[in-house]
Protein backbone atom coordinates (compact mmCIF):
# COMPACT_ATOMS: atom_id res chain seq x y z
CA UNK A 1 0.00 0.00 0.00
CA UNK A 2 1.02 3.52 -0.80
CA UNK A 3 2.67 5.39 2.05
CA UNK A 4 -0.07 8.87 2.09
CA UNK A 5 2.87 10.63 4.03
CA UNK A 6 5.29 10.03 0.87
CA UNK A 7 2.53 10.12 -1.33
CA UNK A 8 1.93 12.92 -3.74
CA UNK A 9 -1.36 13.92 -1.88
CA UNK A 10 -2.95 15.46 -5.72
CA UNK A 11 -3.54 11.74 -6.56
CA UNK A 12 -6.45 10.13 -6.30
CA UNK A 13 -4.61 7.17 -5.18
CA UNK A 14 -3.93 9.12 -1.57
CA UNK A 15 -7.52 9.94 -1.33
CA UNK A 16 -10.34 9.05 0.94
CA UNK A 17 -12.91 7.11 -0.79
CA UNK A 18 -15.30 9.76 -0.71
CA UNK A 19 -17.43 8.37 -3.90
CA UNK A 20 -18.34 4.93 -2.01
CA UNK A 21 -19.93 7.30 0.77
CA UNK A 22 -21.61 9.32 -1.43
CA UNK A 23 -23.05 6.31 -3.49
CA UNK A 24 -24.85 5.25 -0.29
CA UNK A 25 -26.14 8.64 0.56
CA UNK A 26 -27.55 9.10 -3.00
CA UNK A 27 -29.77 5.94 -1.89
CA UNK A 28 -31.68 7.92 0.58
CA UNK A 29 -32.54 11.07 -1.44
CA UNK A 30 -35.92 12.39 -1.77
CA UNK A 31 -37.57 15.21 -3.01
CA UNK A 32 -37.07 16.78 0.50
CA UNK A 33 -33.46 16.47 0.22
CA UNK A 34 -33.77 17.88 -3.10
CA UNK A 35 -35.50 21.26 -1.59
CA UNK A 36 -33.04 21.36 0.91
CA UNK A 37 -30.07 21.47 -1.92
CA UNK A 38 -32.30 24.16 -3.61
CA UNK A 39 -32.50 25.73 -0.47
CA UNK A 40 -28.87 25.99 0.52
CA UNK A 41 -27.72 26.99 -2.82
CA UNK A 42 -30.15 30.04 -3.25
CA UNK A 43 -28.73 31.29 0.08
CA UNK A 44 -25.13 31.35 -1.05
CA UNK A 45 -26.65 32.65 -4.74
CA UNK A 46 -29.54 34.66 -5.34
CA UNK A 47 -31.75 32.70 -8.37
CA UNK A 48 -31.56 35.44 -10.90
CA UNK A 49 -27.64 35.00 -10.54
CA UNK A 50 -28.26 30.85 -11.88
CA UNK A 51 -31.04 30.87 -14.06
CA UNK A 52 -29.96 30.71 -17.64
CA UNK A 53 -25.97 30.86 -16.39
CA UNK A 54 -23.73 28.15 -16.91
CA UNK A 55 -22.56 26.30 -14.04
CA UNK A 56 -19.68 24.45 -13.22
CA UNK A 57 -19.83 22.12 -9.83
CA UNK A 58 -15.53 21.22 -8.82
CA UNK A 59 -15.84 18.25 -6.68
CA UNK A 60 -19.27 16.71 -7.56
CA UNK A 61 -19.74 13.80 -5.00
CA UNK A 62 -23.30 12.69 -5.32
CA UNK A 63 -24.59 15.16 -8.03
CA UNK A 64 -27.18 16.74 -5.49
CA UNK A 65 -25.81 20.28 -5.92
CA UNK A 66 -25.66 20.02 -9.96
CA UNK A 67 -29.05 18.87 -9.45
CA UNK A 68 -29.84 21.72 -7.46
CA UNK A 69 -28.44 24.02 -10.08
CA UNK A 70 -30.47 22.35 -12.69
CA UNK A 71 -33.74 22.71 -11.31
CA UNK A 72 -33.18 26.30 -10.45
CA UNK A 73 -32.91 27.44 -14.28
CA UNK A 74 -29.13 26.82 -14.96
CA UNK A 75 -29.19 26.26 -18.50
CA UNK A 76 -25.94 24.15 -18.84
CA UNK A 77 -24.39 22.45 -15.78
CA UNK A 78 -21.00 20.80 -15.88
CA UNK A 79 -19.70 18.68 -12.98
CA UNK A 80 -16.40 17.49 -11.94
CA UNK A 81 -15.13 14.76 -9.33
CA UNK A 82 -11.45 12.97 -8.88
CA UNK A 83 -13.01 10.22 -7.66
CA UNK A 84 -15.10 7.32 -10.46
CA UNK A 85 -17.78 6.40 -7.85
CA UNK A 86 -18.83 9.86 -7.08
CA UNK A 87 -19.06 10.07 -11.20
CA UNK A 88 -21.28 7.23 -11.52
CA UNK A 89 -23.44 8.36 -8.54
CA UNK A 90 -23.23 12.18 -10.11
CA UNK A 91 -24.75 10.61 -13.25
CA UNK A 92 -27.20 8.36 -11.56
CA UNK A 93 -28.52 11.25 -9.51
CA UNK A 94 -29.06 13.43 -12.64
CA UNK A 95 -30.75 10.36 -14.41
CA UNK A 96 -33.02 9.85 -12.11
CA UNK A 97 -34.31 13.29 -10.99
CA UNK A 98 -33.54 15.75 -13.49
CA UNK A 99 -36.24 16.96 -16.15
CA UNK A 100 -36.20 14.97 -19.51
CA UNK A 101 -36.42 18.07 -21.16
CA UNK A 102 -33.34 19.25 -19.58
CA UNK A 103 -31.39 15.80 -20.74
CA UNK A 104 -29.13 17.57 -23.21
CA UNK A 105 -27.97 20.30 -20.30
CA UNK A 106 -25.80 18.48 -18.41
CA UNK A 107 -22.56 16.40 -17.83
CA UNK A 108 -20.50 14.78 -15.27
CA UNK A 109 -17.22 13.79 -15.82
CA UNK A 110 -14.34 12.23 -13.84
CA UNK A 111 -11.64 15.03 -13.52
CA UNK A 112 -9.09 16.43 -11.35
CA UNK A 113 -9.71 20.05 -9.98
CA UNK A 114 -5.93 20.50 -11.34
CA UNK A 115 -6.97 19.35 -14.73
CA UNK A 116 -9.25 22.11 -15.21
CA UNK A 117 -8.20 24.38 -18.49
CA UNK A 118 -10.61 27.43 -19.36
CA UNK A 119 -9.49 27.22 -23.31
CA UNK A 120 -10.84 23.11 -23.21
CA UNK A 121 -13.43 23.15 -20.19
CA UNK A 122 -14.76 26.79 -21.01
CA UNK A 123 -15.56 29.94 -18.82
CA UNK A 124 -18.39 29.79 -16.32
CA UNK A 125 -20.76 32.37 -15.09
CA UNK A 126 -21.18 30.07 -11.32
CA UNK A 127 -18.44 28.20 -10.29
CA UNK A 128 -19.38 26.25 -6.99
CA UNK A 129 -17.46 23.85 -4.72
CA UNK A 130 -18.72 23.14 -1.38
CA UNK A 131 -16.40 21.55 0.81
CA UNK A 132 -14.24 20.02 -1.66
CA UNK A 133 -10.83 21.91 -2.37
CA UNK A 134 -9.27 21.80 1.81
CA UNK A 135 -9.71 17.98 0.76
CA UNK A 136 -7.25 18.24 -2.91
CA UNK A 137 -3.86 17.90 -1.30
CA UNK A 138 -2.96 21.84 -2.20
CA UNK A 139 -5.29 24.18 -0.98
CA UNK A 140 -4.01 27.09 -2.67
CA UNK A 141 -3.45 25.56 -5.97
CA UNK A 142 -7.02 23.92 -6.07
CA UNK A 143 -8.17 27.45 -5.80
CA UNK A 144 -6.34 29.16 -8.81
CA UNK A 145 -7.68 25.98 -10.87
CA UNK A 146 -11.28 26.79 -9.86
CA UNK A 147 -11.03 30.21 -9.82
CA UNK A 148 -9.26 30.02 -13.94
CA UNK A 149 -12.53 29.13 -15.01
CA UNK A 150 -14.81 31.66 -13.51
CA UNK A 151 -16.36 34.07 -16.60
CA UNK A 152 -15.21 38.10 -15.75
CA UNK A 153 -18.26 38.75 -13.64
CA UNK A 154 -18.95 35.57 -12.78
CA UNK A 155 -19.36 34.24 -9.37
CA UNK A 156 -17.08 31.87 -6.90
CA UNK A 157 -19.11 29.87 -4.58
CA UNK A 158 -17.15 27.71 -2.50
CA UNK A 159 -16.54 26.69 1.13
CA UNK A 160 -13.55 25.80 3.27
CA UNK A 161 -12.53 24.35 6.72
CA UNK A 162 -12.38 26.69 9.50
CA UNK A 163 -8.52 26.62 10.71
CA UNK A 164 -8.69 24.97 14.39
CA UNK A 165 -6.88 24.51 17.28
CA UNK A 166 -7.09 20.37 17.02
CA UNK A 167 -5.88 20.42 12.92
CA UNK A 168 -3.08 18.02 13.65
CA UNK A 169 -4.66 15.80 15.70
CA UNK A 170 -7.38 15.58 12.83
CA UNK A 171 -4.46 15.52 10.17
CA UNK A 172 -3.61 12.05 12.06
CA UNK A 173 -6.80 10.89 13.09
CA UNK A 174 -8.02 11.40 8.80
CA UNK A 175 -4.93 9.52 7.38
CA UNK A 176 -5.50 6.58 9.85
CA UNK A 177 -9.11 6.46 9.22
CA UNK A 178 -8.49 6.23 5.49
CA UNK A 179 -6.42 3.11 5.48
CA UNK A 180 -8.41 1.36 8.47
CA UNK A 181 -10.55 -1.42 7.88
CA UNK A 182 -14.48 -0.88 7.64
CA UNK A 183 -15.10 -2.49 10.76
CA UNK A 184 -12.27 -0.28 12.68
CA UNK A 185 -13.72 2.63 10.80
CA UNK A 186 -17.63 1.73 12.05
CA UNK A 187 -16.04 1.37 15.67
CA UNK A 188 -14.06 4.60 15.14
CA UNK A 189 -17.74 6.23 13.98
CA UNK A 190 -19.49 4.91 17.36
CA UNK A 191 -17.01 6.18 19.50
CA UNK A 192 -17.33 9.85 17.85
CA UNK A 193 -21.14 9.73 18.04
CA UNK A 194 -21.08 8.31 21.44
CA UNK A 195 -18.86 11.39 22.59
CA UNK A 196 -20.99 13.62 20.50
CA UNK A 197 -24.23 13.08 22.70
CA UNK A 198 -22.36 12.98 25.73
CA UNK A 199 -20.75 16.21 25.47
CA UNK A 200 -24.22 17.57 23.63
CA UNK A 201 -26.39 15.85 26.16
CA UNK A 202 -28.84 13.21 24.62
CA UNK A 203 -31.85 15.94 23.66
CA UNK A 204 -29.69 18.06 21.65
CA UNK A 205 -27.48 15.30 19.72
CA UNK A 206 -30.93 14.02 19.07
CA UNK A 207 -32.20 16.86 17.70
CA UNK A 208 -29.30 17.66 15.67
CA UNK A 209 -28.95 14.48 14.25
CA UNK A 210 -32.98 14.62 13.40
CA UNK A 211 -33.05 17.92 11.99
CA UNK A 212 -29.66 17.49 10.12
CA UNK A 213 -31.42 17.05 6.63
CA UNK A 214 -31.94 20.95 6.75
CA UNK A 215 -28.47 21.34 5.95
CA UNK A 216 -28.04 21.09 2.17
CA UNK A 217 -29.96 18.18 2.35
CA UNK A 218 -27.03 15.76 3.71
CA UNK A 219 -27.11 13.12 6.31
CA UNK A 220 -25.70 13.40 9.83
CA UNK A 221 -24.10 9.70 9.72
CA UNK A 222 -22.73 9.71 6.55
CA UNK A 223 -21.08 13.14 7.03
CA UNK A 224 -19.55 11.57 10.24
CA UNK A 225 -17.85 9.37 7.87
CA UNK A 226 -17.19 11.66 5.53
CA UNK A 227 -15.40 14.13 8.09
CA UNK A 228 -13.42 11.44 10.11
CA UNK A 229 -12.03 9.86 6.56
CA UNK A 230 -11.43 13.16 4.64
CA UNK A 231 -7.91 12.78 3.71
CA UNK A 232 -6.18 15.10 2.62
CA UNK A 233 -7.39 17.39 5.23
CA UNK A 234 -6.07 21.39 5.33
CA UNK A 235 -7.99 24.03 6.58
CA UNK A 236 -7.88 27.94 6.37
CA UNK A 237 -8.67 31.11 8.10
CA UNK A 238 -11.12 33.42 6.59
CA UNK A 239 -8.20 36.52 6.35
CA UNK A 240 -6.48 33.81 4.29
CA UNK A 241 -8.86 33.80 2.10
CA UNK A 242 -9.62 36.86 1.75
CA UNK A 243 -5.94 37.98 0.72
CA UNK A 244 -5.46 35.02 -1.82
CA UNK A 245 -8.98 36.13 -3.28
CA UNK A 246 -8.13 39.57 -4.04
CA UNK A 247 -4.76 38.51 -5.45
CA UNK A 248 -6.32 36.16 -7.92
CA UNK A 249 -8.49 39.38 -8.81
CA UNK A 250 -11.89 38.91 -7.12
CA UNK A 251 -13.89 40.87 -4.68
CA UNK A 252 -16.07 39.29 -1.82
CA UNK A 253 -19.66 39.21 -2.30
CA UNK A 254 -21.36 37.77 0.41
CA UNK A 255 -20.20 34.97 3.39
CA UNK A 256 -21.16 33.25 6.17
CA UNK A 257 -18.51 32.85 8.77
CA UNK A 258 -18.87 30.45 11.37
CA UNK A 259 -19.30 32.42 15.05
CA UNK A 260 -15.75 32.54 16.81
CA UNK A 261 -16.87 30.21 19.70
CA UNK A 262 -14.76 28.56 21.71
CA UNK A 263 -15.80 24.73 21.18
CA UNK A 264 -15.37 25.93 17.86
CA UNK A 265 -12.13 27.21 17.92
CA UNK A 266 -10.44 24.14 19.68
CA UNK A 267 -12.78 21.71 16.96
CA UNK A 268 -13.57 18.73 19.45
CA UNK A 269 -15.45 17.13 16.78
CA UNK A 270 -14.20 19.22 14.02
CA UNK A 271 -14.20 22.19 12.09
CA UNK A 272 -16.79 23.68 10.47
CA UNK A 273 -17.01 25.38 6.86
CA UNK A 274 -17.29 28.54 6.62
CA UNK A 275 -18.97 29.94 2.87
CA UNK A 276 -17.93 32.39 0.69
CA UNK A 277 -18.93 34.15 -2.78
CA UNK A 278 -16.72 35.78 -4.59
CA UNK A 279 -16.91 37.82 -7.75
CA UNK A 280 -14.11 37.72 -10.59
CA UNK A 281 -13.88 41.55 -11.77
CA UNK A 282 -14.31 42.40 -15.09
Amino acid sequence: MMDMKEADLTRVETHFAFGRNWAEFSEKVNEVAIGEAERGLRRLIKEREIVSRSFLDIGCGSGLHALAALRLGAKRVVAFDIDAHSVTTAKAMLECHASPEGAGNWQVEEKSVFDLLPEKEGEFDVVYSWGVLHHTGDLLRALDSATACVAPGGLFCFALYRRIWLDCFWRLEKRWYAKAGHETQARARRCYVALHSVVKGRREHEYIVTNYHGNRGMDFYHDVHDWMGGWPYESISPEEVEQHMQTLGFEPVRKFVLRERFHRHIGLFGSGCDEYVYRRQR
